[in-house]
């Protein structure tokens, strides 16, 4: 008849000496106890590390263990599940046989594994951005591909911003050539100028009035033809 309380104590003996700085008891009845387990990792490389915890049965190792993982570091949900997974096959394979060690293991095996696939999934998002930036900088600097198409519509907002420059040119230079010009050139090129006052007299018609007693007759006048000073503009001198 097994004595399983005999195999699960000797087991523990080894345990205790192979981790010694991770092993930690966390109850004696049910015997109940965690393991840290740490991936390899280089220099400059980050690890990932996952706290198993392990309760013996009463028919352990005839019976599996039961597990979970404690805590974890590094790891996604994903990596979780495949740890899980993995227990799982180890123990079934393993009945009958103390299996803490092969458990252990084959998870330090697996976050091993994990590292690299971290790692390459960091070296393949690495080249990804780079090609990204290539192709980038190679489109600023190829430019976009001329067609058909979009050359001819290029063109015909090209002529229409030339012909809107040139009809501001010619509408600025007009204004500016009007600005230099004489009275005299004003009324020469402007012909309203010349047809003003004859239109206005025209629309006065007979309606301009003059005020006669505003003028006196010639021969009222007291001038002194022979005066050498007379002015005929400038009166008597009696005014």
């Amino acid at each position: 008849m097994t004595d399983y309380a005999e195999e699960q104590r000797n087991e523990l003996e080894a345990i205790e000496s192979i981790y010694p700085d991770s092993y930690t008891v966390l109850s004696d009845e049910p015997i109940s106890f965690t393991i840290t387990v740490t991936s390899d990792a280089a220099e400059n490389e980050e690890s990932v590390e996952a706290t198993l915890k392990f309760t013996y049965v009463e028919k352990y190792p005839d019976e599996p263990p039961e597990w979970e993982i404690f805590s974890r570091e590094n790891l996604e949900d994903g990596d979780e599940e495949e740890i899980l997974t993995l227990l799982q096959q180890q123990a079934e394979e393993n009945l009958g046989m103390v299996m803490i060690f092969t458990l252990v293991t084959a998870v330090q095996e697996k976050l091993n594994e994990m590292v690299d696939q971290i790692k390459n999934r960091r070296e393949e998002e690495k080249v990804r951005q780079e090609r990204e930036a290539e192709e980038a900088e190679k489109v600023s600097f190829q430019g976009t591909v001329v067609t058909i198409e979009n050359f001819l519509a290029w063109k015909a907002r090209f002529e229409l911003e030339v012909a809107e420059i040139r009809r501001r040119r010619q509408k600025d230079e007009e204004q500016a050539g009007k600005l230099k010009l004489t009275g005299k050139q004003l009324f020469e090129t402007d012909h309203n100028l010349d047809t003003s006052d004859i239109q206005f007299l025209e629309e006065a018609g007979n309606n301009v009035e003059v005020d006669e007693s505003l003028f006196q007759e010639i021969d009222d006048l007291d001038l002194d033809e022979d005066d050498p000073d007379f002015n005929p503009l400038e009166g008597s001198d009696e005014d």
